[in-house]
């Protein structure tokens, strides 16, 4: 990569880092797709591990105070490490187009009954039953095409938790599913030495950001943390249908 293109690619974690130490996601929203436009998909996705699970580790430990009920923890975590192993294993050969624009779909609908519908939340009942189907369902995604955060950050929206439970939840989600998706990507060659080399640079801008982003967090009330939820979750969605006409 040029110079200019490192420096792009610097600002964009920066900017992630912002993004995820305030609401516990969206860091891949920015510096993968420049990444990807700039190289490709596969590089894109390997230099993302280690930011990835660097960042996350950091916000489990910094939030490690609130985090909700075991037994729901344990479901969701599992869940989405089951479900990258089969997204990655047995579904590399679905059409990526058409299961990414159902979700984006799908968010879409989502974020327009919040907007009608403000202070709506699922049973807490309801949630727990739902955490190991529906983390599977992110997990299946994360594996399948690279994505997980329209299903993960919909469905931890809709359970209605408090932002720092909200974010330990989150991270400790992306956290699992990165223990098995950084093996995989060794045995299938995709994670180099280069592509090591730039992932490990990349944890520099990601955490210069964060601490910005998490103090910014802490100063929203949970009203206003949800409209940024759900604005993050509706760029999500668009960029998804934005990729599947290209």
């Amino acid at each position: 990569m040029s110079l200019e293109h490192l420096a792009l690619v610097f600002v964009a974690f920066s900017l992630g880092g912002v993004l995820k130490g305030a609401t516990g996601a969206g860091a891949p929203f920015l510096a993968v797709p420049i990444m990807a436009i700039l190289v490709d998909v596969p590089f894109a996705v390997a230099v993302f591990v280690f930011p990835n699970v660097v960042s996350n580790a950091w916000q489990v430990w910094n939030y490690r105070h609130h985090r909700p009920e075991r037994g729901f923890l344990t479901r969701y975590a599992l869940a989405g490490v089951v479900g990258a192993g089969i997204g990655t294993a047995a579904l590399a050969g679905m059409s990526a187009s058409v299961l990414t624009t159902a979700v984006a779909l799908v968010v879409l609908m989502y974020v327009g009954f919040r907007l009608r519908n403000p202070g709506w939340t699922l049973p807490a009942p309801l949630v727990d039953r739902l955490a190991f189907p529906v983390g599977t369902a992110g997990g299946v995604l994360q594996g399948a095409v690279g994505i997980s955060a329209p299903v993960s950050v919909t469905f931890l929206n809709a359970a209605g938790l408090a932002r720092n439970t909200f974010v330990f939840t989150l991270s400790t989600f992306f956290l699992a599913m990165a223990a098995i998706q950084l093996p995989m990507q060794i045995a299938l060659g995709i994670m180099t030495w280069e592509r090591a080399g730039y992932s490990a640079l990349g944890v520099l801008p990601l955490l210069l950001g964060m601490p910005l982003g998490d103090r910014l967090g802490r100063r929203i009330p949970k009203a206003t943390f949800d409209r940024i939820i759900l604005a993050v979750l509706t760029l999500l969605a668009l960029r998804l249908l934005w990729q599947n006409t290209l």
